[in-house]
This record gives C-alpha cells, sequence and structure tokens, in this order.
C-alpha cells in the first residue's frame, strides 16, 4: 500500500470516526452516578441507592467485586459494601467503563461472539488490576479499566465498519496477516488506535488513552510505561492460560519489553509467574455470570 492509499483510507475512516459524537446513550442512572461521584459531599448511602436503581449496574459491579481475580478480601454482598471496599474513584471508573461496554455492545454474529468478546475485556481487566497489585503497583483500578477497555476499537469496527471487519477477519483467518496489519490494510489504523480515539472522547485521563492505544506493543509507548505492560500481560495471559481467550487474539506474541518494565528475567520466567494464576483463571470464568 502507498503512502497515499493509506492516508486515503484514514480520511475515510476519521469521517466515520468523527460522526460518532453522540456516542449511544448511557442509561440516566449511570449519568446520574457518575455526577454524584463528581461531587466531594456525596455519602455512601446516596450513591448506593442511586446504583440501586440500574439492577443491571449494581449486578455487574457485585459480580465484579467478588470474582477470584478481582482480589477482594472478602465476599461484597451490598453495594454499600462495595463502595466502602472498593473506594468511589475506582467505582467511578468501573462505571465509566462499564457504560462504554454497554455502549457498543452489539449483535453476536459469525465473527464476533459478544459473550466470548466481553468474557475477554473483563477477565483481561480482573487480570491486570490482580497482576498489578500482585507485583506491587499500586495502580489496580486504572489497570482493571484499561484492561476492561483494552479492545474497546473491535466491536466499534464491527457495528461501524462491518465489511471492513468481514475482510479483516478474512485477510486473519485465511491469509495469515497479523490483526494490526488487516486492520491497516482496510482502515488505515488499527482496533487500538480506534479505542484510544473513543477513550478520549470520554475523557479517560492520557495515559488510559495510551495503555489501550499500545497494549500489542508496549515497546512503542514511553519507556518504563508500566501500566501498559500489565495489560499487555494480561491480554497474553488469557491466551496463554487458555481461559477467557478471544480468537482473535490467537499467536499473540508477548513484547519482551515488559520484561524490563515489569521486572522479569526472561519470557521462561514470566511464564512461570502466570502459570501460578491458571486454577484463579478457571475459577474466573466460572464465577462471571452477567456478560
Amino acid at each position: 500500500m502507498t503512502e497515499e492509499q493509506l492516508q486515503e483510507k484514514r480520511e475515510k475512516t476519521q469521517l466515520v470516526l468523527s460522526n460518532i459524537y453522540n456516542l449511544p446513550a448511557v442509561s440516566a442512572v449511570m449519568m446520574e452516578v457518575s455526577r454524584l461521584l463528581d461531587d466531594p459531599s456525596t455519602n455512601t448511602s446516596v450513591l448506593s441507592e442511586m446504583i440501586g436503581k440500574d439492577q443491571g449496574l449494581a449486578t455487574k459491579i457485585l459480580s465484579i467485586s467478588n470474582s477470584p481475580l478481582y482480589g477482594l478480601p472478602r465476599k461484597v454482598s451490598t453495594i454499600d459494601f462495595a463502595i466502602l471496599i472498593i473506594g468511589f474513584q475506582d467505582i467511578k471508573n468501573i462505571v465509566i467503563a462499564l457504560s462504554m461496554i454497554e455502549s457498543f455492545k452489539n449483535k453476536t454474529d459469525k465473527n464476533l461472539d459478544q459473550k466470548e468478546f466481553w468474557l475477554h475485556s473483563i477477565i483481561t481487566g480482573n487480570a491486570a488490576k490482580r497482576i498489578a497489585e500482585d507485583l506491587g503497583y499500586r495502580i489496580g483500578g486504572e489497570a482493571f479499566v484499561g484492561g476492561l477497555l483494552h479492545d474497546l476499537g473491535i466491536p466499534v469496527i464491527h457495528k461501524y465498519f462491518h465489511t471492513d471487519f468481514e475482510n479483516i477477519v478474512k485477510n486473519f483467518n485465511e491469509n495469515g496477516m497479523s490483526l494490526l496489519d488487516a486492520e491497516i490494510e482496510e482502515l488505515g489504523y488499527t482496533h487500538q488506535d480506534i479505542g484510544r480515539f473513543l477513550a478520549e472522547k470520554w475523557n479517560l485521563p492520557g495515559h488510559l488513552c495510551s495503555a489501550i492505544q499500545k497494549h500489542h506493543k508496549p515497546s512503542e509507548a514511553e519507556e518504563d510505561d508500566v501500566l501498559t505492560s500489565l495489560i499487555h500481560v494480561a491480554d497474553y495471559m488469557t491466551q496463554k492460560l487458555g481461559a477467557g481467550n478471544f480468537y482473535l487474539d490467537n499467536n499473540y506474541q508477548v513484547d519482551e519489553a515488559i520484561l524490563k518494565n515489569l521486572k522479569f528475567d526472561s519470557v521462561e520466567k514470566l511464564d512461570e509467574f502466570l502459570e501460578k494464576y491458571r486454577e484463579l483463571f478457571t475459577e474466573e470464568v466460572e464465577s462471571i455470570t452477567y456478560v
């Protein structure tokens, strides 16, 4: 593909994306929850009551809180307790991430099984948080959101560029192209680029936007980018352990830049570390009931 052809594809993609100004509406409850979380005078009982008005949102927050990988020390049976133990900021991040997920859910077809995709996203988020905390990084909440949203560009391509998505899948499955190369071939951009575009529209912090854009190749991120490396490891981990894995990640290659960032001596040492989570991953898949 020539530079001119690439630029032409990018301009067409940008035109479609620029028309997604009005992102699909989130529930009134989610909007009100976000507003309450921005108000320093909000107390736990008011917030809990508001979340409880959206049974789907309440169920998801409790399910996340009680997932084996999320790693809370005790059973969480009420929204009040979830807010207390998780904290306002992380609850806000979870609400925003779940809002984005709901906005771009689409119908399952032969190329994108929605249950498989969202299971992968949720497990990647929970795994990124757990690994962050187990390695001593105090960014578990951000790692969760980044992991949850890392592939958000994929359902957007499926929904708004459906024919292109079919060609991407064909090139990936039948012609041996990598996912990122197949996306560039059709759109001029990858799902990572589109994910960043959406994250910026939802006003997520810049480092989270960057982590979403670079999660396949942390070596292209800023040096010592721990957040991007954690999301990459969690994504790789779903394939390595065969739990919550997503078919478009088949042949996922670990970027060795993460070894330095996360202080591992080799890929073998990393794999040994990840193997310890195998049983926990199996429990996680069985525990998730709301995708």
